[in-house]
Parts: structure tokens; sequence; C-alpha cells
């Protein structure tokens, strides 16, 4: 067979296109980057990597640490996981403030990031009780103020953006596989 003898068929490719790994998720607290994290790595059969709880495997938990060390040496620590994290081929769940560090900036430029997005009126129940030190004191008015000074740099680095206040784990895996399915 010829060049010219070749059909649709045949330049058909039969699998389907792998997104740039890893593919990275980053948003403020409680957008639900673990829940998605963890589905989108099954389905697409990859690890799934959570620096906060890597972090809380090797560190302690991540309160403690803040109360123990403060925030300076948390974000020490913090950047040590997420560079060690960004170079695996994997989901990967940012903590919220990450992004803060110029060096995680810089190598996620060349990563697929997905910026999940939530109300504060969705994520006040998912926050509820919890034990997040930099809300500890302020609650949801300190959560809104932590996310809109973090959204320039969120905005900045994204391929993707979905909010997830109402909906489904599933429906949001699903657009980000199809989007990063489409573009691969």
């Amino acid at each position: 067979m010829n060049a010219d003898d070749t059909t649709a068929e045949d330049a058909t490719v039969r699998r389907e296109p792998a997104p740039a790994l890893p593919i990275v998720l980053v948003g403020p607290m409680g957008a639900g980057k673990s829940r998605v994290g963890q589905r989108l790595a099954t389905e697409l059969g990859i690890p799934f990597v959570d620096t906060d709880a890597r972090i809380v495997g090797r560190y302690g938990p991540i309160d403690e640490i803040f109360a123990r060390e403060g925030e300076d040496y948390f974000r020490v620590i913090e950047r040590e996981v997420v560079a060690e994290a960004l170079g695996e081929s994997a989901v990967v769940s940012l903590g919220g403030g990450a992004v803060l560090h110029p060096a995680t900036r810089e190598q996620l430029a060349s990563r697929s990031v997905v910026w999940l997005q939530v109300s504060p009126q969705a994520v006040a129940p998912r926050l509820a009780g919890g034990n997040r030190p930099l809300i500890a004191e302020g609650g949801i008015e300190a959560w809104i103020r932590i996310r809109d000074e973090r959204r320039p740099i969120y905005e900045s680095i994204a391929d993707l953006a979905i909010d997830t206040s109402r909906r489904s784990v599933a429906r949001i895996v699903d657009d980000i596989t199809e989007w990063f399915g489409g573009r691969a």
C-alpha cells in the first residue's frame, strides 16, 4: 500500500491521548482538591499525591507544625514536598498556599494546572469543625480574605478553572479529563 492508499481508519489513533503529567490541582482550602484528585487519579489509572497528606506523614499534623514552628517553617517544608511531587507522573493536589512560593509557580508553568474554585456559601460547611490554622481565628471571613489574596496567582497559573460549589466530583472529573484529553 502506498501513502495515497491510506484510509480514515488507518489514520485514527486507537487510544485516547494522555494529559501532560502531572496534572496539578490548585485552589483555596475546601475547594475539593483532595476528593477530586483521588477520583481523577483513579479514572486515569495513575497515582495521586496530596502534598498536605505527604507533609503530615513526614512531619506531623499541619496545625501542630504551625503551632510549634510557625508558618515560615511550614512553607519551607511545603516547598520541598511540592517540588518533589511536581516531578512525579501523577495527579497532584497542592495545599492552598503552596502557590505563594515563586519557585513553585515557576515549576507550574510547564505543568497542567486546574484551579478549583468554590463560593464562600459552599465552602463554609466543608470547613466547619476543621483545624486549619490560617482560618482558626476569623473563620469564613479569613477564608474569603485568603482566597481573594491568592486569586490572581491561581488565575495566572491555571490552564483550566472549574467551580466546585454545586457540582459532583464525578462531573468535575469528567470535565477535567475531557478538557485535557482534547488538548494532549
